[in-house]
């Protein structure tokens, strides 16, 4: 299970709750059963059955350049999906 921190736009389709524990072997497969456990979150992360552009999913320390093939190999991974930043 990924230890998946709920951006503030999201935290309306999860009563608030900040952080739940979603099963997945990969990030594709959490996004997956974040939807089932929170209908509507794949529209917040996906587009096309990507990741949406402005989205960055950052899983452990670091931002995937995977996407959602990035595995999650340790139960205890952290991932949050941020508005990506930009500038010049």
């Amino acid at each position: 299970m990924a230890r998946v921190f709920i951006p503030q736009p999201m935290r309306k389709l999860t009563n608030g709750q900040l952080e739940a524990q979603i099963p997945g072997k990969n990030l594709r497969e959490v996004v997956e059963n974040l939807e089932k456990e929170f209908p509507g979150a794949t529209e917040y992360i996906l587009k096309d059955g990507a990741l949406k552009p402005g989205i960055a999913a950052i899983v452990g320390e670091q931002a995937t350049r995977q996407g959602l093939l990035h595995k999650i190999d340790d139960p205890e991974t952290e991932v949050h999906f941020l508005p990506a930043i930009a500038g010049g």
